[in-house]
């Protein structure tokens, strides 16, 4: 009898390891709506920290596998959200959320050509409340009674981690329109008429002379595509990217 107790404890305890270790990664379900939380939106990528990635379908479904460990993002247009945190998501198999885009953008976006400059705009608009996000502090404010403190700033401060959040998302955004900003100088078109280079060749000429944002910022148009033809003649005899471009 006692035998067979332990047998039954050690089934036990692999059945409950085995679980453990089946419980390390599992899948997160829901769907993406716009703004409104009344229209699915299709193609928007959703991603993982640690890699994976997939698209919302037509219904605005998606489906990803993740770890415990991870954190998952959205991203529509070039706009992407904060990072959630997988252990924070009460419900994986309903994590539904909503973009902060309308059906008239939308509209918009399907009937005009791409234009980076339109692009940005609509960035800043939509994520007017990020870009101009400021650290709280303490800032002296005269009233009839007297000089006193901002009540709402000081209660501001205290909310760490939505400072800690805000402040990451808006460096993301930022990074993101600096990279846009290069990305629309140093395209391919340019480059290609430049240089001559095709293929595999111009490809990697692309990654690895592509410039700095603040050169490709202050660079008029002459210097700029000055450095693309003398990037392509370095390129052509195996000489790395000039560093004051790079930096």
């Amino acid at each position: 009898m006692r035998r067979v107790v332990h047998i039954n404890l050690l089934l036990c305890s692999l059945v409950f390891f085995t679980t453990r270790a089946g419980a390390q990664e599992f899948r997160i379900r829901g769907h993406v709506f716009d703004s409104t939380r009344t229209y699915p939106m299709e193609a928007v990528s959703v991603q993982t920290s640690a890699g994976r990635g997939t698209q919302t379908d037509a219904a605005g479904y998606y489906e990803i596998l993740v770890s415990e460990k991870d954190s998952i993002w959205f991203s529509y247009l070039g706009k992407p959200t904060v990072r959630f945190p997988v252990l924070k998501i009460s419900d994986p198999n309903a994590f539904d959320i909503s973009l902060h885009v309308t059906i008239p953008v939308l509209k918009e976006v399907k009937i005009r050509p791409t234009s980076y400059r339109l692009d940005s705009i609509r960035n800043r608009l939509d994520y007017a409340k990020v870009f101009n996000y400021r650290k709280p502090a303490l800032r002296p404010t005269v009233t009839s009674s007297g000089v006193g403190f901002d009540l709402n700033e000081l209660v501001n401060m205290l909310r760490f981690r939505r400072n800690r959040s805000m402040a990451a998302f808006q460096r993301r955004l930022i990074e993101q329109e600096q990279e846009s900003h290069v990305s629309h100088r140093f395209n391919t078109t340019l480059v290609r008429r430049l240089t001559r280079l095709e293929g595999p060749a111009l490809d990697s000429f692309m990654i690895i002379y592509r410039p700095a944002y603040l050169f490709a910022k202050t660079a008029g148009e002459y210097e700029f595509q000055k450095y693309i033809r003398d990037a392509g003649l370095r390129f052509l005899q195996g000489l790395p990217p000039e560093a004051a471009r790079r930096e």
